[in-house]
């Protein structure tokens, strides 16, 4: 089986740039994938992507190397067994709250006798290798979303759930259910209590023996929150690195009209 790039970037003491996927394009996939992330992940939760898509978008990703991952809608064995079978090395999976559901989060990653799993591995054994079966379990990383107050009561019995491999901290729900509509929504969390709360999810995770990650706005935070300790970092989406750069295109090129003489109709003519 091809390894898992992320496990071995943890392996080296290195943390994953990870990015994100939100259109259901493979085109714009092959693109991001070309640009030197670590992984990029396809969000079948908010993103406008359906299965079909994602199966495109994992294809076009196979030629650069990049480690493809998915973050599911919910918690739902079908969402998960076929994201895993169409070629995911990781799955994300949001709104996970208590020790039960990451549990059961566990079990339909792995094949038995260490979970439910059905065997049926349509693309992967193609993209990921003949021997997948043998070796998926130990390959493909588990992630429960932490973004709940309730996640955050049972924090310490979610992360100490055997076979998680780590958990992901959506901050703008994390900041929604900790605080309600008390600050703006928005990824790169400034307000202490917040900070406060990230930094304490992180330091469960390590101390459970388990990998912590952030879903990030910008490079600058995406480096801070490596700074703090976190292994993954994902940085912005597809979306909105493409309405950034073009919003950045459009002002320079005003700015630039703009300051530009003018000439006077007979100058644009030639004449004078």
């Amino acid at each position: 089986m091809v390894p898992n790039g992320i496990r071995a970037l943890w392996a080296e003491g290195k943390s994953a740039l990870n990015g994100w996927l939100s259109t259901d394009s493979p085109f714009v996939a092959e693109i991001m994938a070309a640009q030197g992330y670590d992984s990029l992940t396809i969000d079948l939760q908010h993103g406008f992507v359906g299965y079909d898509a994602a199966r495109s978008m994992l294809q076009a990703m196979r030629a650069s190397g990049v480690t493809p991952m998915v973050r599911v809608p919910w918690l739902d064995p079908a969402d998960i067994m076929k994201a895993l079978d169409a070629g995911a090395y990781g799955i994300i999976c949001p709104m996970v709250n208590t020790r039960e559901e990451a549990e059961q989060l566990v079990s339909y990653m792995r094949y038995p006798p260490n979970g439910v799993r059905s065997f049926g591995p349509s693309r992967v054994t193609f993209s990921a290798g003949a021997d997948y079966g043998q070796h998926a379990d130990k390959e493909v990383l588990c992630f429960a979303m932490i973004e709940t107050a309730e996640a955050m009561r049972n924090l310490e019995a979610i992360v100490t759930t055997p076979g998680l491999d780590g958990v992901y901290i959506g901050p703008a729900d994390l900041t929604l259910g900790l605080t309600g509509r008390k600050y703006p929504t928005g990824f790169d969390r400034e307000e202490p209590e917040i900070v406060e709360a990230i930094k304490r999810v992180l330091d469960a995770a390590h101390k459970a023996g388990i990998r912590a990650c952030l879903h990030n706005g910008s490079a600058a935070y995406a480096a801070k929150a490596v700074g703090w300790g976190f292994d993954l970092v994902t940085i912005s989406n597809d979306v909105r690195l493409l309405a950034g750069a073009a919003a950045a295109s459009v002002a320079e090129a005003r700015k630039l009209i703009g300051s530009a003489p003018t000439d006077t109709p007979a100058q644009a003519r030639g004449g004078y």
